[in-house]
């Protein structure tokens, strides 16, 4: 404590040289900014990890129940009443997806066609996530198509009142190379409305009736996943246990993480490579504070030799200065820890910075701070700082004792 009570005076005192003050003051400003970005740069990546989830959720359910070998099963090889009644299912919904050939004025391009039933609504958030039209698949005994935003574009959607996209799906069993086209189930489906997503999703999926995609894939009675929304509370594990436990051996449950686990896995990686970037740059920064104390060191060669006389050791004196070049780190850390999580929060809850309109499903950027993050950035430069301050010390002093 008396080391550190050397080094406040030090840091405070105004009998210091000007020019040590003003590097020292230099060195708080080169730390506070690097930190402060690290909380923002944290913060932000969360809000885009947390929207892009919000958008996958579209098509990915809390869980889904899919055969373990083939494409499709029948429905009832199914013990629907069974399934309803697990605690924790708040709805469950069948459908069948496959791939076909999308066709709108002369344009093309491939998607996977999923078939929902009635309850989809009840498991996916399509409301969400319907920009333009409405979110249904059927008026009536009328099937109609939600296609991706991305998806219009490349077939040259440019208004929904005459949107009717054709729809080839190859038909089972047969091929002739005569008539390519007899091979394909075709279809001309009104479009109802556009949705956003994440841009693959957008680009990947169409949704239809559950009835005009087993129609359409010649599968009648047939689906290929039945999804699951569970409600706040539930177990997910012991929830998925008892579904597959029910279903039996020939079907496999996965989560939403499970889906996209590769994808999660990928975002994850980028995080943490944009915090060891930002740390270096924030270790790059902190040389700063090496400067500083170095100079501080040969400015205070007197004081020096004054402990020495008085009994202090080398070891109380690397002390000091090492507590010295900690003060300057800690108060720079502290002014970088105040604005980059102020900043995060103010972003986060009042929304200053704003998106382009129609950009994305949020109206400002987001940002999500998390206190783990807070952690992890502390004891991240609370090591560079000992490090950095501790060599500085040991090899100045061992110096200037010589002299």
């Amino acid at each position: 404590m008396l080391a550190f009570f050397f080094a406040r005076r030090y840091f405070f005192s105004s009998a210091s040289r000007s020019v040590i003050n003003l590097i020292s003051g230099l060195s708080v400003v080169a730390v506070a900014v690097p930190v402060a970005a690290m909380i923002i740069l944290l913060s932000v990546f969360n809000g885009f990890e947390s929207l892009v989830k919000l958008n996958c959720s579209a098509f990915d359910a809390d869980l889904t129940l899919s055969p373990a070998e083939g494409q499709t099963f029948d429905v009832a090889a199914l013990d629907t009443a069974a399934l309803a009644r697990i605690p924790g299912v708040d709805a469950r919904s069948f459908f069948l997806e496959q791939s076909v050939l999308l066709e709108h004025n002369g344009r093309q391009t491939t998607a996977l066609l999923r078939g929902v039933d009635d309850r989809y609504g009840d498991i996916f958030p399509l409301r969400q996530h319907v920009v333009a039209g409405y979110p249904v698949v059927r008026v009536g005994d009328l099937d109609r198509l939600l296609v991706g935003r991305s998806a219009s574009y490349l077939l040259g959607i440019r208004s929904l009142a005459d949107a009717d996209v054709n729809l080839y799906a190859l038909r089972r069993g047969s091929f002739s190379s005569l008539l390519p086209v007899a091979n394909y189930t075709r279809r001309s489906v009104p479009v109802s409305g556009l949705f956003t997503a994440d841009l693959e999703s957008e680009r990947t999926y169409v949704l239809t009736s559950l009835r005009l995609a087993q129609e359409l894939f010649s599968h009648p009675g047939r689906v290929s996943a039945v999804a699951f929304s569970l409600s706040p509370e539930a177990d997910l594990e012991r929830v998925r246990e008892a579904v597959g436990q029910i279903a039996g051996d020939g079907f496999r449950v996965r989560s939403q993480a499970e889906m996209r686990a590769s994808f999660y896995r990928i975002m994850t990686y980028e995080k943490w490579g944009i915090f060891f970037i930002a740390l270096l740059v924030l270790t790059v920064a902190s040389f700063s504070v090496v400067g500083a104390l170095a100079m501080l060191i040969v400015d205070k060669r007197d004081d020096m030799r004054t402990l020495a006389a008085l009994g202090a050791d080398r070891s109380f004196v690397r002390a000091v200065f090492r507590a010295e070049g900690l003060v300057i780190c800690l108060a720079g850390a502290s002014v970088g820890l105040v604005l980059g999580v102020g900043a995060s929060l103010a972003q986060q809850h009042f929304g200053f910075i704003r998106m382009p309109a129609g950009t994305f499903l949020t109206d400002s950027y987001p940002v999500e701070f998390r206190f783990s993050d807070l952690i992890v950035v502390t004891a991240a430069f609370a090591l560079v700082a000992f490090l950095l301050s501790n060599i500085t010390v040991r090899s100045m002093i061992k110096k200037n004792s010589r002299s």
